[in-house]
């Protein structure tokens, strides 16, 4: 999670002054306000996190003890398939993260109706992956998505525009689920071939498979 630091300072003639960091992990920021703290001319320091969401240092420290805990290090994967002569489409995602020292994979699928095409289907694949996350309790922490779907990725980060109103409506929801969760998303789009894990779940839901499952893969180092 990355914060900028609103520190206002008191000058010795008592003139208050507001100063504002770059972005810093929270690791730093934290460290910092401390050494702020030391000079004495602090009338009042406060966090801002991605989503312009406003911390004290206290609200700060608990949250990073409670994401100690809970999953991070989220790396996640998505792919969507279409079918055109059953209409039908299927979605898969791999979530790889750490939790209480171990590292896990997280892997499901499901099988959709009622979409229009494959662009679609990369959608609503980014949009059951974004649930997935909700359901594994991340919140409040950078997460790396990955997916061969470089429409799908480039418009999310806003690299390229989107001009069809079905998949603004796709994007709309998915950005407001993020800004809610706290997830400062990175985009990171991949090849197919290194898409692979999501893909096969993709399919294996087109051919009614259902798969939901969590491996533990050792400790972390």
């Amino acid at each position: 999670m990355d914060v900028m630091i609103r520190w206002v300072y008191v000058t010795p003639k008592k003139q208050e002054v507001v100063l504002t960091s770059d972005l810093l992990p929270v690791e730093q920021a934290l460290l910092l306000a401390e050494d702020f703290e030391k000079t004495g001319r602090v009338k009042e320091l406060t966090f801002i996190d991605r989503q312009h969401v406003t911390w004290t240092k206290k609200e700060l420290i608990k949250l990073q003890k409670e994401l100690e805990t809970e999953p991070h290090d989220v790396i996640a994967y998505f792919d969507g398939s279409f079918d055109n002569e059953t209409l039908q489409s299927g979605v898969g995602v791999v979530i790889y993260y750490k939790q209480n020292n171990d590292q896990y994979r997280f892997r499901a699928n499901r099988q959709l109706d009622e979409l229009k095409s494959n662009n679609e289907a990369e959608y609503a694949a980014f949009w059951f992956l974004v649930q997935m996350l909700e359901e594994l309790g991340v919140h409040h922490l950078p997460v790396v998505f990955r997916g061969d779907s470089h429409v799908v990725l480039n418009q999310l980060s806003g690299m390229w525009p989107c001009f069809e109103d079905d998949y603004n409506a796709w994007l709309d929801r998915i950005e407001a689920k993020l800004a809610e969760l706290g997830i400062q998303p990175v985009y990171e789009p991949i090849s197919r071939k290194q898409n692979k894990e999501a893909d096969q779940l993709a399919r294996q839901a087109l051919e009614g498979k259902s798969i939901a499952s969590t491996m533990e893969l050792g400790k972390k180092e």
